[in-house]
């Protein structure tokens, strides 16, 4: 058994596997792409396994690929993800027994094991939330524009935030809104719960969580991984 720093949830986790990396063309799916010397996901993996309130990890695997997968540990199993992001979701939450559950994106490696834990807080802490979210302030000037490409208004970033992931729910809040939404696809699982009617809050994300979309992120993951001890 772990030794926990401080009493904390147990919450099971999905690491989300199966995009197809397209934009990064490698070739193949972006979870699988070499970075720093692994494959991306098993970076996320190990700060997923090494957070003080996740009891068990599901990682939805690129389709047909779940054996090119390796866990390293027995809180973790392997499912094949499908053909939208929803349906790996659902197919990993299907193995989730917990009272919350946390989702996060193989393609965000440099994430730690602390965010995890303080978005799970987050919504452990508060019985009228149904989930939380890691999001950035936007420091850009953000404009709405018309079909046409003309700005229509500024504005206000003050209340703006890029969602990101992690992202933790209640678990029967969350399968209750993938239900509620249907096959319709979804960017995040936020929105789904948004759509339902739950409360999410967002918790601040460290400045090093982005996205690894590109061949010019893949190299700045990288870098900043040949800083770390």
């Amino acid at each position: 058994m772990r030794c926990r720093k401080q009493q904390l949830p147990d919450a099971s986790a999905i690491l989300a596997a199966a995009g197809s990396g397209e934009r990064l063309g490698a070739g193949e799916p972006k979870a699988l792409v070499e970075l720093a010397g692994r494959p991306m996901y098993e970076w996320s993996l190990d700060a997923l396994q090494g957070a003080e309130s996740i009891g068990g990890v599901v990682i939805a695997a690129p389709p047909g690929m779940a054996d090119q997968i390796l866990v390293g540990d027995e809180r973790t199993r392997v499912v094949e993800g499908g053909g939208t992001r929803t349906e790996s979701v659902l197919n990993a939450l299907a193995l989730c027994e917990s009272e919350l559950v946390l989702i996060h994106d193989a393609a965000r490696p440099l994430v730690t094991s602390a965010l995890f834990d303080q978005v799970i807080e987050r919504v452990a802490s508060d019985s009228s939330l149904a989930g939380a979210i890691a999001a950035s302030a936007i420091h850009d000037t953000v404009k709405q524009v018309s079909d046409d490409g003309l700005i229509a208004a500024t504005i206000d970033r003050s209340t703006l935030r890029a969602a990101e992931t992690p992202q933790v729910f209640r678990t029967a809040a969350l399968r209750e809104a993938i239900e509620s939404a249907g096959a319709g696809e979804a960017t995040d699982e936020a929105m789904l719960v948004e759509a339902a009617g739950g409360s999410v809050a967002t918790v601040e994300s460290d400045q090093e969580n982005f996205k690894v979309t590109t061949p010019a992120d893949l190299e700045r993951a990288a870098a900043i991984f040949a800083t770390r001890p």
